[in-house]
C-alpha cells in the first residue's frame, strides 16, 4: 500500500491526471469527429483534468492501480453507423493510453530523461500501459463493456445497462479478491512485450 503523502505522490499524481485526462479526452475528441456535440455541450471535449474525475475510481487508482474516470456522455444518434460509432468511441480511450505508454518508453529508451523526468516518464509508462488493457475488461463503466454492446444485439444490450449502476461495485469486489490482478497480469505483460518491439523497431 503506498504512504498517501510520500514523496512519491509527487511523481504519481500528476502521471495520474495525464492518462485519465488523455483517455477521456481520447472518447469525447472520437465521438465529437463522429458528428456528436454531446461532449462539447457536457464540458468534456478539454484537456482540463478536474472536467473527467471521478472521485471514487481516482482512489481505486490511487491505491490499487485500478480505477476509471467519469464516463463522457455520448449520443450515438448522432453517428452515421451506431455500432461502429460505439466501437470507436469506446476503443479511443485505451488507444490513448496505449500511444502515450509507447512515447514514454520510446523516450525513456532515447535516454535524454534525467532525474525527475526520467522517473515521471517510468509512473507514466506503467499507469497507462495498465488503464490501455484494464478498460477493455467488459464490465460498466469500463470501455471493454462499450465495446461488447457496440457488437453483441441491441436486445443483449440491456443486460449491459442493468448492470451499469452496480459496475463499480463489482470491480471494488474483483480487485478485494485479487481476481483482477490473476486475469490482467499476463494481458499487461503480452502489451509490455508489444510496446519494447515497437520502440526497438524505432530506437
Amino acid at each position: 500500500m503506498p504512504q498517501f503523502f510520500g514523496p512519491e505522490m509527487l511523481l504519481r499524481i500528476p502521471a495520474l491526471l495525464v492518462a485519465i485526462t488523455f483517455h477521456e479526452y481520447a472518447h469525447a475528441k472520437t465521438s465529437h469527429l463522429l458528428g456528436d456535440p454531446t461532449p462539447r455541450w457536457s464540458g468534456r471535449l478539454t484537456l482540463n483534468p478536474l472536467a473527467h474525475l471521478d472521485p471514487v475510481g481516482l482512489l481505486m487508482l490511487w491505491l490499487f492501480r485500478f480505477g476509471w474516470a467519469k464516463p463522457v456522455p455520448v449520443n450515438p444518434l448522432y453517428y452515421k453507423n451506431k455500432k461502429l460509432g460505439l466501437i470507436s468511441v469506446a476503443l479511443a480511450g485505451p488507444l490513448a493510453n496505449f500511444v502515450l505508454a509507447f512515447m514514454s518508453l520510446f523516450i525513456l529508451k532515447l535516454g535524454l530523461a534525467k532525474g525527475y523526468i526520467e522517473s515521471f516518464l517510468y509512473v507514466l509508462f506503467s499507469y497507462n500501459l495498465i488503464l490501455s488493457v484494464f478498460n477493455l475488461i467488459p464490465i460498466p463503466p469500463l470501455d471493454g463493456s462499450k465495446i461488447l454492446m457496440g457488437i453483441l444485439p441491441g436486445t443483449n444490450n440491456e443486460m449491459f445497462y442493468k448492470l451499469e449502476q452496480f459496475g463499480p461495485l463489482i470491480l471494488i469486489l474483483l480487485v478485494y479478491l485479487n481476481i483482477i490482478d490473476v486475469i490482467l497480469h499476463p494481458l499487461i505483460s503480452i502489451v509490455y512485450r508489444i510496446l519494447f518491439v515497437l520502440t526497438d523497431l524505432i530506437v
